[in-house]
């Protein structure tokens, strides 16, 4: 069984495309375009489920028309509609690169200065300045996804080290 802390969402299926089963595909992330794995994850009704790509191709910088295997009719297709699309993060991990800011969800954020700030539970991406959601017993709070504040990447123990300018915290 997939656990939603080893994926994360890079996007949403907008509709069938045509009537072989094709879908229109909204995402954040083209990470399943630069990293080798042939398959995505969907969220369907409460389950992470795997299905595997036949195809793609790229209808603009974030949207692409997909075709899963064992989907090919338009009715097998609706039934993903909205559907919300996941990428499993064991692919990202075997990188030395990190090419995505979703990869930090579920990391423990440790400023140097302040001590534990909490855990990214999301980040916004929907402004230019891409933020880190972080939560802690309840609060939440916005943090500048910036590489310079960034001092150390523990990928086994999941916690981000971070040194924050005076002042934004406040």
């Amino acid at each position: 069984m997939i656990r939603k802390e080893e994926v994360f969402k890079i996007g949403i299926i907008n509709k069938p495309h045509g009537v072989k089963g094709e879908v229109s595909f909204t995402f954040t992330d083209d990470i399943f375009d630069r990293v080798d794995c042939d398959y995505l994850i969907l969220l369907l009704d409460g389950i992470l489920v795997p299905f595997f790509i036949e195809e793609y191709r790229f209808r603009s910088d974030n949207a692409a028309l997909v075709k899963f295997e064992g989907i090919d009719t338009a009715e097998k297709a609706r039934g993903f509609t909205n559907v919300e699309v996941y990428f499993p993060k064991k692919y990202m991990e075997e990188q030395d690169e990190i090419t995505s800011w979703n990869f930090f969800v579920g990391f423990k954020v440790h400023d140097v200065h302040h001590g534990d700030l909490g855990e990214v539970v999301d980040v916004d991406d929907a402004t230019m300045n891409v933020l880190f959601v972080i939560e802690k017993e309840g609060e939440e709070l916005l943090l500048p996804a910036h590489e310079e504040f960034i001092l150390d990447i523990d990928k086994v123990q999941k916690v981000l080290t971070v040194d924050i300018p005076e002042g934004l915290l406040d």
